[in-house]
């Protein structure tokens, strides 16, 4: 009966006064306060100890266009913070702000060390476009700044883009140019592939043939160049000529003109030659 009795007992009440409680309250939370700052405190002192400076910046990389020593010149003395200091976004910018750098990825080594990993660009096409400076286009389609002539030897092509373009311009093009470069190849190597601000596409070979393909979309435009580079044979064996020009922006077909032959235009358009005048006739002599 006790042993019941005492499970039914009413619950102890804290007898404590209310601002008491509160205070005590304060106390704690203070004093966990005051234990983190102590503890953020003495973690600063510790990462400003010369233990933790950054003494070693390993670098790698499949690298082509730069060496680890130009790139260390270049990006060291922009490095500022310890191990736990150092801001691995600016230090990511700083590396990727080097000529040909594509990608920088960078991580902490402990104590001291920062280990970097870079990717370069690697150059597909030179880009020009009317109201920007010459650039370069890397194998992913993206434009960069380099020095053009450090691809003088390597004879790529050239994309010429319409004003205020974007990288989807770039990469487009540059798709364009992978498609159309295995139809052209028993034409010659394509040298220069434009897009103009209304969607038309025209090539130049590098013999100077120059050929319009015209508006549509991109699978149209290939269409065209594949019928076109298909049914050319047939017509240089009856007309032996190399390819000067070639129009195909016709629905049905298209036209050529082939270095050497002229055509009714050529013709009309050639300006005509006087003929000498006619001796005077000459007086009978007496």
């Amino acid at each position: 009966m006790l042993a019941a009795a005492a499970l039914h007992a009413a619950p102890i009440r804290d007898e404590t006064p209310m601002d008491v409680r509160w205070m005590n309250t304060a106390t704690i939370v203070l004093a966990i306060g005051l234990v983190g700052l102590l503890l953020a405190s003495g973690l600063v002192r510790l990462s400003r100890l010369p233990y933790f400076t950054i003494e070693r910046i390993e670098v790698g990389g499949d690298l082509h266009r730069n060496n680890v020593t130009n790139v260390r010149a270049n990006v060291v003395h922009r490095l500022q913070g310890s191990f736990f200091g150092i801001d691995l976004q600016k230090t990511r910018e700083a590396f990727e702000a080097v000529p040909w750098v594509r990608k920088a990825v960078v991580h902490r080594v402990w104590p001291n060390e920062l280990r970097v990993t870079l990717e370069e660009h690697q150059p597909a096409a030179y880009w020009y476009r009317e109201d920007e400076e010459d650039q370069l286009v890397n194998t992913l389609g993206e434009v960069f700044d380099a020095n053009l002539g450090d691809v003088e030897d390597e004879r790529l092509p050239m994309l010429r883009g319409p004003a205020h373009s974007t990288g989807i311009e770039s990469a487009r093009m540059l798709s364009m140019l992978r498609a159309l470069q295995p139809l052209f190849e028993p034409l010659g190597e394509i040298h220069t592939l434009r897009l103009t601000a209304r969607g038309s596409w025209s090539l130049q070979l590098d013999n100077e043939a120059r050929i319009e393909l015209g508006r549509g979309s991109d699978d149209e435009v290939r269409a065209r160049a594949e019928r076109f580079v298909r049914t050319l044979p047939a017509l240089q064996r009856q007309y032996p000529a190399p390819l000067e020009q070639a129009d195909l922006r016709y629905p049905q077909g298209y036209a050529v003109k082939l270095r050497g032959t002229s055509t009714w235009a050529d013709a009309a358009n050639k300006p005509k030659l006087k003929p000498p005048p006619k001796p005077a006739p000459r007086k009978p002599q007496p």
